[in-house]
């Protein structure tokens, strides 16, 4: 089952304080993500893989085109949804992972990862994510802003993980962590796609990528201005 598809989606930013230069940074993206896959967007720097993500959450409004949701046993069209429907989306079907934790200061570790959680024994569920992210007991009690990068990024996971929503999005989900803790996000990647999680996500790690890719979805830079 496709869960998620764009048809000619599009989007272009107005630099407002340029005299309204008009920069196109996608246009006429048809890709689309079945339930228990995870499809990888490559590229290289510019051409788009960080403004399709966010607009495949809805942070960006895309100028043209469609984003088709599998949501509550229906079709939404997130191009064109109102703001209340995009975060009822959020909260019940699609996750995002991006590459920095912002959370409210002085909030543990172990709440910030059981808040994001859906049904019962959300504290135990939390613990057993950070314990398999290597994040120690002793840590779970305080607040990430103490923690260095790889640890706050590993308590982003967990945050992402835990929900189990049926979409997820990844943005360069192990930047900040070392082979071993790379490894262990390329596991619970593969049990989300075992669960039937649709997965879209950016890897400029070769060997996650290549570890956890049924599909690649390549990207260019686009060259003429509108």
């Amino acid at each position: 089952m496709v869960m998620l598809r764009t048809e000619g989606l599009a989007k272009r930013f107005v630099l407002h304080l340029q005299d309204g230069v008009r920069i196109p940074v996608l246009a006429g993206v048809d890709l689309a993500v079945r339930a228990g896959e995870c499809l990888v967007l490559s590229g290289p720097s510019g051409s788009g893989k960080s403004t399709l993500l966010r607009a495949l959450y809805g942070n960006y409004r895309a100028d043209a085109g469609r984003i088709l949701v599998r949501h509550g046993g229906a079709t939404i069209d997130l191009a064109s949804a109102t703001p209340r429907d995009v975060l009822e989306v959020r909260t019940t079907t699609i996750g995002y992972v991006s590459q920095f934790l912002r959370v409210v200061p002085r909030v543990p570790a172990l709440a910030i990862v059981a808040e994001a959680a859906v049904g019962p024994n959300a504290i135990e569920r939390a613990r057993d994510l950070l314990h398999r992210l290597n994040i120690p007991a002793r840590l779970h009690a305080l607040p990430p802003a103490t923690f260095s990068g790889g640890e706050q990024q590993r308590v982003n996971l967990a945050r992402g993980f835990i929900a189990a929503r049926p979409i997820l999005l990844l943005d360069e989900p192990t930047a900040s962590l070392d082979a071993a803790n790379a490894d262990i996000v390329v596991g619970m990647i593969r049990d989300a796609k075992a669960r039937g999680t649709a997965i879209v996500g950016i890897f400029h790690d070769s060997a996650v990528r290549d570890a956890v890719a049924d599909r690649v979805y390549e990207m260019r830079p686009l060259q003429d201005a509108a």
